[in-house]
């Protein structure tokens, strides 16, 4: 996906790195590295425009979202959904920005799910200027992250829904999967907004009112996602309560099952047991009909003990 791009009067073509090297600052140029290969970063060393700070910035192996004026330029760090790193932990992939008028570097360590419809873009000539282009990323990476949050808020209400105690279980890790992603995206939307929002008060000739607009709607899009990744986060660990008071009632109500269970039992063992002796003297001993005259009336001492524990009400769940 690395390349760049010139934008003139002639209209938009693609350029190898080598051709963008020797650009003579006519047009608008564009040039977009990916990876985190030697020869990229030996190209973002040679730039003669391109001050070592914001070289140090592109190439940086931890980003935050960010937007600080350097001169003329702005260096602006945005994070947005793409693909992932499996020995990461970060749910979204960086893209770094040096940005001054005519002219826009950026590079990103994996690719973004943005790159591809802001290429196709500025192939189809919607892009014509640096303004354009950071309003462009800002718009496409704050749409393409709202589906996934609103899934995540989507999710809790099927975990509400479904709530039950014979489900707590599997529900249990539907919630910590949902706060774990809530956790990791608002890690970086609120940054996302500032930064944009940052961006958007700057003086600079290269950003146009309608491109303030367009980032200032990009923020405010951000900013109701992070608002909601707060509520998604609150109402997981709601839920993680009312899960936990379940078990709760579960452990409650079958420990009251083997008290009622051992509470029946008792007498009956202890009339078992007298009657088990091995003396003289029991009565009825040698009678036909002692033995299921015992049964019955252990049944009936059972029955007697149950139908107390339901007319105290203490079997209603």
């Amino acid at each position: 996906m690395e390349g760049a791009y010139l934008a003139s009067d002639g209209g938009v073509r693609r350029l190898g790195l080598d051709e963008a090297a020797g650009w003579d600052g006519s047009g608008f140029l564009w040039i977009h590295l990916e990876g985190r290969d030697e020869i990229d970063l030996a190209f973002l060393k040679a730039q003669h425009d391109l001050p070592d700070v914001a070289a140090g910035a592109l190439a940086a192996t931890e980003t935050r979202p960010r937007c600080d004026p350097l001169g003329e330029g702005a260096i602006l760090n945005l994070r947005g959904p793409g693909d992932l790193d499996p020995a990461d932990s970060d749910k979204l992939v960086s893209i770094r920005f040096w940005v001054i008028d005519g002219k826009v570097t950026s590079l990103s360590r994996r690719r973004l799910a943005a790159t591809p419809d802001v290429m196709a873009l500025m192939d189809s000539g919607h892009i014509r200027d640096s303004g354009d282009l950071v309003a462009a990323f800002a718009k496409t990476i704050s749409k393409a992250l709202d589906p996934q949050v609103a899934a995540l808020g989507d999710t809790l209400d099927d975990v509400e829904s479904d709530l039950r105690p014979n489900e707590i279980y599997r529900l249990r890790r539907v919630i910590t999967s949902v706060r774990s992603d809530a956790i990791g995206f608002r890690r970086f939307v609120a940054p996302d907004r500032d930064a944009l929002r940052t961006l958007a008060e700057m003086d600079f000739d290269w950003l146009a009112a309608d491109d303030r607009l367009h980032i200032v709607e990009a923020a405010d899009r951000f900013a109701r996602m992070a608002e909601e990744l707060e509520a998604v986060r609150e109402r997981a660990a709601l839920l993680h309560e009312q899960i936990t008071d379940l078990r709760a009632e579960q452990v409650d109500q079958r420990a009251l099952y083997i008290a009622v269970v051992a509470f029946i039992f008792l007498p009956l063992t202890f009339i078992t047991g007298l009657l088990g002796m091995n003396v003289q003297g029991i009565p009825y001993a040698q009678a036909p009909w002692a033995f299921w005259g015992v049964v019955a009336f252990c049944a009936a001492i059972g029955a007697a003990v149950l139908a107390w524990f339901v007319r105290r009400q203490w079997l209603r769940r």
